[in-house]
């Protein structure tokens, strides 16, 4: 599970990928509910993705729920990204998000998920968040069983804290880890720290923020117009710069904001614009 100099990281010691990924959620309807309007239009990022070098895709089967799933199975073979989905957490009407862990739901859905990706085995399967009416190490012990069955290669986890992730070391090697983590919000710099510790990949979701990078706006403006550069590209520098096991995901449903995310691989931060914007 290492890092190297060409920008690119190894999940589970194997899967080599390049650090900045995509992020599937919005591909689906309002809200992450239901289809996109256009859904040639979301097949078109995701194949521009591919075209643009992007070879890590993250997805839940809650982004639909399962439309994100079935999008990525339509348009891509399974050769040509690493792909990275979840299960634990449900929607329901109202579209509030509800933790789900039970083991027998998790061996379904990883069923349900293997045939809307159209493929044999999920490349990385992450629990999406610990469910508290369900025993944490019984949900994680399943995820194990999922992969030594070779119905998943590595497992990951998100939204998880240090104590929970070393629970979840002494049942199942973990590839990943999935917090909310960006320039604005450093809440979970202590998963991160022991992410890099034990070599695991860190998925910063919300890399961006949503657009809302708290008290460091007014420096990220000062470096956006030193490069030229958008708030966005900015933001996904500094995280492609703070760790070398970070592995970004922004996700959009256009071409445009796509190719400019991408673009933030290629812009380097000055060690003193680094520091401004950690500090």
């Amino acid at each position: 599970m290492t890092a190297n100099e060409s920008g690119t990281f190894d999940i589970g010691g194997e899967l080599t990928v390049h650090r900045l990924g995509f992020g599937a959620m919005r591909l689906c309807g309002d809200d992450i509910i239901g289809a996109p309007d256009d859904e040639e239009a979301a097949q078109n990022v995701l194949e521009r993705a591919v075209d643009l070098g992007v070879d890590f895709i993250d997805t839940a089967d809650s982004y639909g729920p399962g439309v994100s799933e079935r999008l990525i199975g339509e348009t891509l073979e399974p050769a040509e990204a690493v792909v990275a989905t979840k299960a634990g957490l449900l929607r329901n009407r109202d579209g509030d998000w509800l933790p789900h862990g039970d083991p027998d739901y998790i061996r379904n859905q990883v069923l349900c998920s293997l045939d809307r990706l159209r493929t044999d085995t999920i490349d990385l399967y992450q629990f999406h968040r610990p469910d508290p009416d369900t025993d944490f190490e019984e949900s994680v012990t399943t995820f194990g069983e999922l992969k030594d069955d070779g119905l998943v290669r590595h497992v990951g986890l998100s939204n998880v804290s240090v104590d929970q992730l070393e629970t979840a070391r002494d049942h199942v090697e973990v590839a990943t880890v999935q917090n909310n983590f960006n320039v604005g919000n450093r809440e979970h710099q202590d998963v991160l720290d022991a992410c890099e510790e034990y070599g695991i990949g860190f998925i910063p979701y919300f890399p961006v923020g949503a657009g809302d990078l708290g008290e460091k706006g007014e420096v990220l403006d000062e470096v956006v117009d030193a490069h030229d550069a958008s708030r966005m590209q900015v933001a996904l520098a500094w995280l492609l710069h703070h760790s070398d096991v970070t592995l970004p995901i922004p996700g959009t449903s256009s071409v445009d904001h796509l190719e400019e995310n991408v673009g933030a691989s290629s812009l380097e931060l000055t060690d003193d614009e680094y520091n401004r914007l950690s500090e």
